[in-house]
């Protein structure tokens, strides 16, 4: 094979508890195609589909599977190469060779699933798909069931969503083991940031020796990274200024190992040998939240009330620099906190870094009782639900310091009983700091997933302090 894969044994059982949970009608499960970035044959770095991979394992682009959950039956719908293909791919496993990898005995040609779909819907059988996020496939529905493209994400199946989550939540051993990897791989693209910044860099050439680190593991990025003096921006894709002495780096990084599996890490760093005393004072209040949050990590807790935890810690010490006053409950439940933290605590991890989330957050991070809220901040919570073993989750609480939400605040007088406006201006070029790890929840509390981090000061500094001498 030209991936690795678990065990047969491993597919073959997810197919089998996915059909006893639907119980009736066709399961669609739809593999993802190459796709060209500026012309057809000038591909983006190659994706399958994360559901595709976790029931069928197959690495390979323009396949797709159907899983009759009245029969049994499971078929792999794809296309054998060709000859004039092998002159450019080489000779490849066979498409029946990596199905009966995976415990699947039956494969037909790709065009063969339209005619299928079709005398389903004659018979007027229940069909169940998963929503497409991926033009290509949804194309591809409209033509089957001969509807508009529109019209496609309103017939996905919900009983579907909620059965793929409930089986993907949970990891196996063999999953654990991947993110183990990967975790590790992760922490190891951190450390090379840290250690090869210096004064003076560009923030992509820090960014280079990230990347350099997850492919010389064989893996790759599980997203894109971030790697900025500017961690106010939750999402700073932007890598061309130059680094400075009293500048901190934020950099947010993760792997993919060769099966897939993504790591998820933050850090922030001096550019120099030390944080200011103003950066070492936010970062500790930042750790602090940090800390406080793991320590709750257990079955049975609701995550929602972990991030609150979080931000509470968050208010306590913005009071304690005098940028925040009153009850610091009532600043959280009022939303004061969100000046200062923005984004949810974490989110679930696996195949995907936002484990899940094509399949909609409120099916992944809640449930039919626990909603998601909609006050600013808390409404970007990805996960809320209580935690449960075999979850993987990352923890990673962040001040950001971002002047334009000053500024809309202090015009609109908002929370005035809660933030020192006057005391927060020393704040207004600040930046962020986020610090980030994965966790999997055990029977009885949680481990660290891969290797720990330098993540103390005393850590960071040293460690810049070894990489600057």
């Amino acid at each position: 094979m030209q991936f690795r894969l678990f065990e047969p044994t491993v597919y073959i059982n997810r197919r089998s508890v996915l059909k006893n949970k639907i119980k009736k009608g066709l399961i669609i499960l739809m593999g993802n195609e190459e796709s060209g970035m500026n012309y057809k044959d000038n591909w983006y770095p190659f994706r399958q589909d994360s559901n595709f991979l976790y029931y069928f394992g197959i690495n390979t682009a323009g396949l797709a599977a159907i899983i009759d959950a009245d029969s049994g039956d499971e078929i792999i719908f794809g296309n054998e190469l060709t000859v004039e293909d092998i002159v450019w791919t080489g000779p490849l496993p066979s498409l029946l060779e990596m199905a009966a990898a995976v415990g699947v005995s039956e494969i037909q040609p790709y065009k063969n699933i339209g005619s299928i779909i079709s005398q389903a819907i004659a018979g007027n059988r229940k069909i169940h798909f998963i929503p497409p996020y991926r033009s290509e496939n949804k194309i591809k529905l409209a033509q089957w069931f001969q509807v508009s493209v529109n019209a496609v994400n309103e017939m996905v199946s919900v009983p579907l969503i909620k059965a793929i989550v409930s089986q993907r939540s949970y990891k196996e051993s063999c999953e654990v083991e991947e993110m183990d990897k990967a975790a590790v791989i992760s922490a190891d693209m951190h450390l090379a940031a840290m250690r090869y910044a210096k004064p003076g860099m560009k923030e992509f050439e820090v960014m280079a020796k990230v990347k350099e680190t997850a492919y010389a593991h064989n893996g790759s990025l599980s997203f894109h990274p971030i790697v900025t003096i500017h961690g106010e921006t939750l999402h700073n894709v932007y890598s061309g200024n130059t680094i400075k002495e009293g500048q901190m780096v934020l950099c947010d990084a993760g792997a993919a190992t060769d099966m897939n599996y993504a790591g998820d890490l933050t850090c922030t760093f001096p550019v120099g040998k030390n944080f200011t005393p103003k950066q070492k004072e936010v970062y500790e209040i930042v750790l602090n939240a940090h800390h406080s949050s793991v320590a709750m990590l257990k079955p049975g807790i609701l995550f929602k009330d972990v991030y609150l935890n979080a931000a509470q810690k968050i208010v306590e010490g913005m009071q304690s620099l005098g940028v925040m006053k009153g009850n610091a409950g009532e600043a959280v439940a009022a939303g004061a906190h969100a000046m200062f933290f923005q984004c949810g605590l974490g989110h679930m991890i696996g195949l995907d870094v936002h484990d899940m989330e094509d399949l909609g957050e409120p099916y992944v991070g809640y449930t039919d009782v626990l909603k998601k809220s909609t006050q600013f901040g808390m409404k970007s919570l990805r996960l809320g639900r209580a935690l449960e073993p075999g979850f993987t989750l990352t923890v990673e609480p962040g001040i950001y310091m971002i002047p334009q939400l000053m500024d809309k605040w202090k015009g609109e007088h908002k929370f005035t009983e809660f933030i020192n406006y006057s005391a927060l201006e020393q704040f207004r070029d600040f930046s962020g700091i986020r610090v980030e790890e994965d966790y999997l929840i055990t029977e009885n509390g949680y481990r660290l997933l891969g290797k720990k981090l330098p993540m103390s000061v005393t850590e960071v500094e040293a460690l810049r302090a070894e990489s600057l001498a």
